[in-house]
């Protein structure tokens, strides 16, 4: 469902990302002002309970995170860099909005759990693409886990703005749940993975990180 809406929105988008273009705005400073504007939401608007202004907020950002993409293949310049630059400022705009959940729980929202599971969300939100990145750095793949980064800022997003409309909170703690343990199984999967991957390979394995 998410890979048709990616092919929607690219249609949608592609009006705006000539316009853009024509007048001289760069695909990257559309990935860092998106970025900029879903950090600066989450880290003002959750943590002072404003949940669903900052999922709209967030949701609206999110939406144009393929604009710039699709800016980046209309003016020929897609490459490595662009790639590098939208999944490193990703970990910012991720890391931000369960940062601002836990900012809110553990304060205004009082509530504990929810708070440690938003953080246990951000510690293995950012375990997930490293895992990834790692093996292909080591000549492997891992591009398997039973939930997507859009699948997961779909539901946080969603389970934020509910509570924000009024719905009982334990919503988002029921949310917050799933994703870390999703989040956990995908981790376990790429472990798998590259484990699969190295003992076919002879058992050769690469450093460690220093």
């Amino acid at each position: 469902m998410l890979k048709r809406l990616r092919a929607v929105m690219t249609r949608l988008w592609t009006p705006l990302a000539d316009l853009l273009i024509r007048r001289g705005v760069s695909p990257d400073a559309v990935t860092i002002t998106g970025t900029v504007a879903v950090v600066v939401a989450a880290l003002w608007l959750y943590p002072t309970g404003h949940l669903l202004a900052g999922s709209l907020v967030i949701a609206l950002f999110a939406l144009t995170d393929s604009l710039d993409g699709v800016m980046a293949r209309r003016s020929g310049r897609a490459g490595s860099w662009g790639a590098f630059l939208d999944s490193t400022l990703d970990r910012f705009g991720d890391g931000a909005i369960f940062a601002g959940l836990v900012l809110w729980y553990t304060g205004g929202g009082n509530d504990r759990t929810t708070a440690v599971l938003a953080l246990a969300c951000l510690v293995i939100g950012s375990i997930v693409p490293y895992a990834r990145a790692r093996a292909e750095g080591l000549g492997m793949t891992a591009a398997v886990g039973i939930a997507e980064r859009a699948d997961r800022l779909v539901v946080v997003l969603t389970a934020a703005a509910l509570v924000g409309m009024g719905l009982p909170r334990v919503v988002m703690t029921v949310a917050l749940g799933l994703l870390a343990i999703a989040g956990l199984i995908t981790v376990v999967q790429r472990m798998q993975t590259v484990r699969a991957q190295v003992a076919a390979a002879g058992g050769t394995r690469g450093q460690a990180d220093a």
